[in-house]
């Protein structure tokens, strides 16, 4: 049976108290003698008490695994060791599982283990050993460097949305070269890469970043993507220096890095204009897929193509409809004769006795009925250039001809409204000769007419 001893107040697992194991006062009288028992649990409270959650840094040694999944092993320095376990369920949640040898930072509570009397200290987390150190300089650099607002969201640029070059600032013997090569190649074959080597990692590597993000900068490449694979803080510490972080924010172009692993941060993910959890996830963001913007394309002419055969057979019936409600020109002349051979029926039955008569009577109403239907085909051939002009005017080729347009909006339909368009809407503009996109940039709707007030009677 395990007590534990909160003083003064006293939590056990059971209600039944042993009189082997009774629990001990705050302050044990010392005058009598104390059970070796009694004296341990006594000095492991007062160790537990004393002791602050603390870092704990030295070499492991002595490292055993039990099949319990709790992991013991000693904590040793120049001058001094201390066994140390590390339980199962914080064992399960370390970043990193401790080896023989190696040596780290160990957050521990000091206790004692009564049964053989042994100092112990029981392992709440652990890390590498300087880990702690770096990252508090990480921290403070990263304050200093957010106070002079390297890190402002408005500062950000924005990425071409195709673009055609890229400069790619990374190792020529990483990993992640590789695969941000293959992500590129099959994503967009058609964009230009340029390489800029420079080392990511170890002494003077942090200058050499800058002075590969310069000449980047400097090129004739649309956007920066700067990738390193993952690792240790220490091994990706080149992009956590101020010098990098500088150069980002100095460059011409955006920066889109890819550095480490999803879990990683670093200054130059603050610093750049876009952060990607990976290398290969910074390639897919800052290269469209060349398959999918092809098939939307194809989508989009199609839907243009479907738009335009139905006005056009829609214009089409209307202009039949015209046409068949003028009379033909032959047609018309054709009607014009029968009256003529009509009217000279009667003017033949109508005219008087007199050959003479009958003759000069019938010249002049030849001659006026020749002057009579010159006058009429004149006002028929006026009228009917009069139809034809109407006709072609009612063409919507010659329509676009004369300098308009036929805007349509997102969905295909006919824009008719200044009042049903926004500010950035997308039109299509249909001309005489091809077509053109257009974006709205104000719309003004007409004015209603002003009406005179009525004047008062008198």
């Amino acid at each position: 049976m395990e007590y534990t001893w909160f003083p003064p107040l006293v939590k056990c697992r059971s209600m039944a108290v042993s009189p082997l194991f009774s629990p001990l006062p705050a302050t044990p009288d010392f005058t009598l003698p104390l059970r070796v028992g009694d004296l341990m649990r006594f000095s492991r409270r007062l160790l537990e008490n004393s002791l602050p959650l603390c870092w704990v840094t030295g070499e492991i040694s002595g490292l055993t695994r039990a099949a319990s999944g709790h992991i013991y092993f000693t904590l040793k320095d120049e001058r001094a060791q201390a066994r140390c376990v590390l339980w199962r369920g914080k064992a399960a949640l370390l970043a990193c599982q401790p080896e023989n040898g190696q040596k780290i930072e160990a957050r521990v509570t000091a206790t004692l283990y009564e049964a053989r009397g042994d100092f112990q200290l029981n392992v709440e987390n652990l890390r590498p050993a300087g880990q702690g150190a770096l990252f508090e300089r990480f921290l403070r650099l990263k304050a200093r460097l957010e106070a002079e607002g390297l890190f402002e969201t408005a500062a950000k640029r924005p990425f071409p949305r195709f673009p055609r070059h890229i400069a790619l600032v990374t190792s020529l013997h990483a990993a992640a070269l590789r695969d941000v090569l293959i992500t590129l190649l099959r994503r967009a074959p058609h964009i230009q890469i340029s390489v800029f080597p420079t080392p990511v990692q170890g002494e003077g590597a942090a200058r050499k970043i800058a002075e590969a993000l310069r000449a980047a900068s400097e090129s004739s490449c649309e956007a920066i993507l700067l990738c390193r694979g993952g690792g240790s803080l220490e091994d990706v510490w080149a992009f956590n220096e101020e010098e990098t972080v500088r150069a980002i924010r100095a460059s011409r172009l955006p920066v889109i890095s890819g550095v480490g692993h999803e879990s990683d941060f670093t200054l130059a993910d603050f610093a750049a204009d876009l952060r990607a959890p990976t290398p290969t996830a910074a390639a897919e963001q800052i290269a469209p897929e060349r398959a999918k913007l092809l098939h939307d394309l194809a989508q989009r002419a199609g839907r243009l193509a479907r738009a335009w055969n139905g006005y056009s057979r829609q214009h089409e019936q209307r202009l039949d409809t015209l046409a068949a409600r003028i009379l033909s020109p032959a047609r018309y002349l054709e009607q014009r004769e029968k009256q003529l051979r009509a009217l000279r029926r009667r003017l033949a039955q109508a005219v008087s006795p007199s050959l003479a008569a009958r003759e000069s009577a019938l010249k002049f109403s030849a001659l006026r009925l020749k002057t009579v239907w010159q006058e009429a085909r004149e006002r028929r051939a006026r009228h009917l250039r009069v139809l034809e002009e109407s006709l072609r005017q009612l063409n919507p080729e010659a329509v676009l001809g004369r300098g308009y347009a036929i805007a349509r909006n997102h969905a295909g339909k006919i824009v008719r409204d200044a009042a049903a368009l926004e500010k950035n809407d997308l039109l299509s503009l249909t001309l005489s000769k091809g077509a053109a996109q257009v974006t709205v940039v104000d719309a003004n709707t007409p004015c209603a007419p002003r009406t005179k007030a009525a004047r008062p009677r008198a």
